[in-house]
């Protein structure tokens, strides 16, 4: 869809959800507000100029990879896209990078990174939406697992949560990935964590102790067009209790046992 104010912004729908904005002038430009706040955390990572790995599970129209393309020369990334149809258009509406600073690979999400090499990325993004929710399989410690098999040992997971209060299930998404990476970030619009609204929630996770902890990121995520709160430490801590540990569902009973 064109944007009628704005001659050179489009925005992928898929099935009827808004999934990316893109400025077919300006790759570095995110209108979303949760790419914003992903990519402040990158670049802790690795600063713009700096080219880094990343594998986007859930890729749409490539918005975040083709942003940090442009601020990072250099970087690989692969973007996992399960609609095959979609993963062919956007290569054909938008000036994307080429493999192999840009590959798409059609699949499942969880499926594709089970085969991906260990300590191959220094960020993996989940962005995996069907409809307006996040399939289950995605979410479960067995996947934050392989997620951090993936990782490189100070390499950090952005999950994007759609929810609404109480937050339920970002709650126990932050739980999930307490139980495998030692620090855990939430993200989120202030009137979301005051019980008001549906919205997206940011979710970083990192073994790197040093990466989540830091008042310039603070900052920066307060100072965003769309301001919103960082919550790390104790406050982190108390946002995920009570969450419960998502895991996969278990295996039935042998029937020749």
């Amino acid at each position: 869809m064109r944007d009628p104010d704005d001659p050179d912004g489009v925005t992928v729908v898929v099935n009827g959800v808004p999934s990316s904005f893109l400025d077919l002038s300006d790759p570095a430009r995110l209108d979303f507000e949760y790419m914003q706040q992903m990519a402040a955390f990158v670049d802790r990572v690795a600063p713009r100029g700096e080219p880094v790995d990343v594998v986007h599970l859930g890729a749409a129209g490539c918005a975040l990879a083709r942003a940090f393309d442009a601020s990072r020369p250099g970087s690989h990334q692969l973007a996992v896209e399960l609609d095959t149809a979609l993963a062919e258009l956007v290569r054909r509406w938008f000036d994307l990078p080429r493999s192999p600073a840009l590959r798409i690979r059609a699949g499942d999400a969880r499926a594709e990174l089970t085969r991906l090499a260990s300590a191959s990325a220094d960020v993996v993004v989940r962005d995996v939406f069907a409809g307006d929710r996040t399939p289950g399989h995605v979410c479960t410690r067995e996947m934050v697992e392989q997620v951090a098999r993936v990782l490189r040992p100070d390499g950090l997971y952005l999950v994007n949560c759609a929810d609404r209060p109480p937050l339920t299930l970002a709650r126990a998404e932050a739980a999930t990935l307490a139980d495998v990476f030692s620090d855990v970030a939430v993200v989120a619009e202030p009137a979301l964590l005051r019980g008001r609204g549906y919205g997206n929630v940011v979710l970083a996770a990192t073994d790197r102790t040093d990466l989540l902890d830091d008042a310039g990121l603070e900052r920066t995520i307060r100072n965003l067009p769309a301001p919103a709160r960082l919550l790390h430490g104790d406050e982190a801590r108390a946002f995920r209790a009570g969450g419960t540990v998502l895991r996969d569902p278990a295996p039935p009973p042998d029937a020749a046992a």
